[in-house]
């Protein structure tokens, strides 16, 4: 446990949730900030900052809730959609650096609209970063 991180805290019993789900390795709980109600938080107990230190041992266990949880979300709330996301790093917009995943509840009326999309320069641009990354990702 990371003594200044509140999702810690959080999973330690320190600070109340609304919690949702729970097993011996994961907790799922209800944002305090939703983007709609019903918008859920899933994240390992024990401490890691990003997707990249998450051991493989846990994927299993994660799924499992993040499935079960988007369900009861989607069915609870009316949902006609459901974003899952995943943020790592300031950047990308992780405001906690304990990894977790969203699960938001969408709705045809929401208002909320996705991030506006840029395409390559040209195909030979695309494929070119597609083999770079398709060699280190082996």
């Amino acid at each position: 446990m990371a003594q200044d991180c509140i999702f810690c805290r959080i999973a330690a019993g320190e600070i109340p949730s609304a919690k949702v789900y729970e097993s011996e390795t994961v907790l799922a709980f209800l944002d305090i900030a939703p983007v709609n109600a019903g918008h859920a938080l899933v994240l390992p107990k024990a401490h890691y900052e990003t997707l990249w230190d998450l051991p493989a041992e846990l994927g299993e266990d994660l799924l499992r809730a993040v499935k079960s949880v988007a369900d009861a979300v989607k069915v609870e709330t009316g949902a006609q959609g459901l974003n899952l996301m995943q943020n790592n790093y300031e950047a990308a917009g992780q405001l906690v650096p304990h990894v977790h995943f969203h699960l938001i509840p969408r709705f045809d009326d929401d208002g909320l609209k996705l991030w506006p999309q840029k395409p390559y320069g040209d195909e030979a641009e695309m494929r070119q970063l597609a083999e770079r990354i398709a060699a280190r990702a082996k």
